[in-house]
């Protein structure tokens, strides 16, 4: 179906006609990944392992940097205990 029109159509679909030429040329860049849906690009197996492989590097750092402060408040709170200068009991 070719339309000529296509602010109307935008109009009928309850879009923005921006909406429309992004994923025209979208389609026209990526015939093969376009469209497949929940706004996520179609992922070849290797694209796929990349992003698993990143997502679970951020989430090692995020625990790791965890652990790191959570190691220093220790040392803090071990140390300042030994030279009578604490506040706790």
């Amino acid at each position: 179906m070719q339309r000529d029109d296509i602010s109307k159509l935008a109009e009928e679909l309850g879009i923005t006609a921006d909406l429309i030429y992004k994923w025209r040329r979208e389609y026209k860049a990526h015939p093969q990944k376009s469209f497949p849906g929940n706004d996520r690009p179609k992922q070849t197996p290797e694209e796929a392992e990349i992003a698993r492989l990143k997502k679970q590097l951020r989430d090692v750092e995020m625990e790791r940097d965890i652990l790191k402060k959570a190691t220093a408040a220790a040392a803090v709170s071990i140390f300042s205990r030994g030279d009578g200068k604490s506040t706790g009991s």
